[in-house]
């Protein structure tokens, strides 16, 4: 757990490093100044390679300090969300067994137990790694420590959550030797209850099938998880899951989860006598069924482990983990009895943990509570008419942007809407968004089709003013960052109809107060008073495949590559001309060249 009550010092950097004997994906970093953190971010938003796999993040790195006006000298530690020395906690004897069992290559487990052994004794070596990676940024580099993967987890899911005390949820792929962790925590940190080993993985399990179904472990298990509904819990699908697996609090997925991603297919055609799909195209009924059935053995057993550990009378819920960015299941455990509160990291994946190593070493108490993401870098409109001109692009300043992007989404138009500054996270909340008119089917297609060009069978998600929560949500709460789905209000979906999952009618909503985004409310809320409607459809503003925009130039960018009518930047508007092939957002539209 954390060491609370040690004094902090004036400039913290945590940072994930995404290398090997480190976790491989989502780098970040993010800086604390007197415990207070003052930016996040992920390294794929600067390399724009989703994920940035396998990558030291010098840029995140780079932004913090520069975001501080500070130098690698003016640090007084660095956190690395990882303690390399725990990986040979793997190496007991279920996990050699395991082993045994599965590798039957003598050269193949030697290798293995050789680099458990190497991470563990040369520990240090890892380390040097990183100071060189930070030294290349700048110097003098400052002491770096390590704090455990899943404890990191687990405070940036309790520590900023407002709760005196909870039980935390952490769920991943694996950690230095864990894949699951129970935690009791309150105002004296974190108390490590229960570790699931890392070979008995859900978030490897949940991975394996993510690419039975062609799609890629670690990216597309959001893919698995929105074709679910479309399927069913299928009896023959789950007796045969089931003889290989066990659920249940003391679950067993190791049969599928020990071995890697790879091996975990070739165990899942041998289960189920199937062969991996190839694209991701169309699926048949059967495939939709193994969605349906993974996703419910995963919510059963995650509900299982929670109902166990929550105190008798019910208590707080915390999570993260990149398990916990499944918002399917965490609406099954938002309706537990147990549940009172729950609280979900926003950044839960691996890119979190630099938030969680920030905030480990403080008393809970002195964590404010989190209130928005807005973590990144934000541009000026002067920033912005350089690039503009650079690119020899016209734009124009409405009287009120605001009202005039509320105007242009009421009469259909897809907008680009970029201010202020970015999220962290996965989600687009509002500064790096694309928005359409909830109301119509046809708003759906348009984003899919000629926007996102991705599969037409994935589901939107909407911002709403607190208001209405109660009018469309059934057992609405809200939900600031996108990571919990609600069932709606039959009588209510003809309205918000482009931002329900067209298999189950739930919504997986970005509810928006005005302290929290001011700008962003009040265009939602010219929104409703042109439709009577205090919702619209929120995607993130990037292409199929890439890292949501940070900059202008990449706004720009994907602006003139997708099938946009409008380009919100800041107070600037860029509009396309009619001869472009896209049909013009207004009469008075400025025409513009193309980049």
């Amino acid at each position: 757990g954390g060491m609370a009550g040690v004094a902090q010092s004036r400039y913290t950097l945590a940072v994930h490093p995404a290398r090997r004997a480190m976790g491989f994906h989502d780098p970040s970093a993010a800086i604390f100044d007197d415990g207070r953190l003052r930016y996040g971010a992920e390294e794929e938003r600067f390399t724009r390679i989703k994920h940035a796999d396998g990558t030291f993040p010098r840029r995140a790195v780079r932004a913090c300090l520069d975001h501080c006006g500070v130098g690698m000298g003016d640090l007084d530690r660095v956190v690395v969300p990882w303690d390399v020395s725990l990986s040979w906690k793997k190496v007991d004897r279920d996990y050699l067994l395991d082993a045994v069992a599965n590798d039957t290559s003598v050269p193949h487990r030697t290798a293995r137990l050789a680099r458990y052994a190497y991470w563990s004794r040369f520990d240090e070596r890892v380390l040097d790694g990183v100071r060189s990676e930070l030294a290349a940024v700048g110097t003098p580099v400052p002491e770096i420590e390590t704090r455990a993967h899943h404890a990191c987890h687990a405070a940036s899911a309790f520590h900023p959550s407002g709760f005196e005390e909870a039980t935390v949820l952490t769920v991943d792929g694996e950690g230095e030797y864990d894949a699951t962790v129970v935690w009791r925590a309150d105002g004296d940190g974190l108390e490590r209850v229960r570790t699931y080993p890392g070979y008995n993985s859900l978030g490897g399990m949940y991975g394996a099938v993510t690419e039975f179904l062609g799609f890629r472990a670690y990216n597309g298990e959001g893919k698995v998880m929105g074709l679910a509904p479309y399927g069913e819990r299928n009896p023959a699908i789950e007796r045969k899951l089931t003889r290989a697996i066990e659920t249940g609090v003391d679950y067993d997925v190791s049969a599928i989860s020990a071995a890697g991603t790879g091996k975990g297919v070739d165990r899942l055609a041998s289960v189920l006598g199937r062969e991996p799909r190839q694209g991701t195209d169309e699926f048949t009924d059967w495939e939709k069924d193994l969605a349906a059935t993974t996703q419910a053995l995963l919510e059963d057993v995650v509900t299982d482990v929670a109902k166990a550990y929550l105190p008798p009378g019910g208590g707080n819920l915390c999570l993260a983990g990149g398990v916990a960015l499944n918002c399917k299941l965490n609406k099954r455990l938002m309706e537990l009895d147990a549940v009172e509160e729950i609280f979900v990291q926003p950044v839960a994946h691996d890119a979190g943990t630099a938030l969680g190593a920030g905030w480990i070493d403080q008393d809970p108490a002195d964590v404010p509570e989190m209130r928005d993401v807005y973590l990144g870098t934000g541009y000026d409109e002067g920033a912005i008419k350089d690039r503009l001109e650079t690119n020899g692009i016209a734009a124009h300043r409405p009287d009120d942007t605001v009202e005039y992007v509320a105007d242009a989404l009421a009469d259909g138009k897809l907008v680009g809407w970029f201010t202020g500054r970015f999220e962290m996270g996965p989600r687009a909340l509002g500064n790096r968004s694309i928005l359409a008119d909830p109301r119509t089917i046809e708003s759906l297609d348009r984003v899919n089709d000629y926007v996102k060009h991705r599969e037409g069978w994935r589901p939107f998600a909407p911002s709403m003013l607190e208001k209405g929560i109660d009018t469309y949500l059934v057992n609405g709460e809200q939900s600031p960052y996108m990571i919990k789905t609600f069932d709606t209000v039959a009588e209510k979906r003809d309205e918000i109809s482009a931002v329900l999952h067209p298999g189950d009618n739930t919504t997986r909503p970005q509810t928006v107060w005005e302290e929290q985004n001011p700008r962003y409310y009040r265009l939602i809320e010219e929104f409703e008073a042109i439709t009577g409607v205090p919702v619209v459809l929120n995607t993130s503003f990037n292409d199929h495949g890439e890292p949501i925009v940070t900059k202008p130039d990449e706004a720009i960018r994907d602006f003139f590559g997708m099938g946009l009518d409008l380009l919100a930047l800041e107070d600037l508007i860029v509009e396309k001309p009619a001869e472009a092939g896209v049909r013009a957002t207004s009469s008075e539209a400025s025409l513009i060249g193309w980049l």
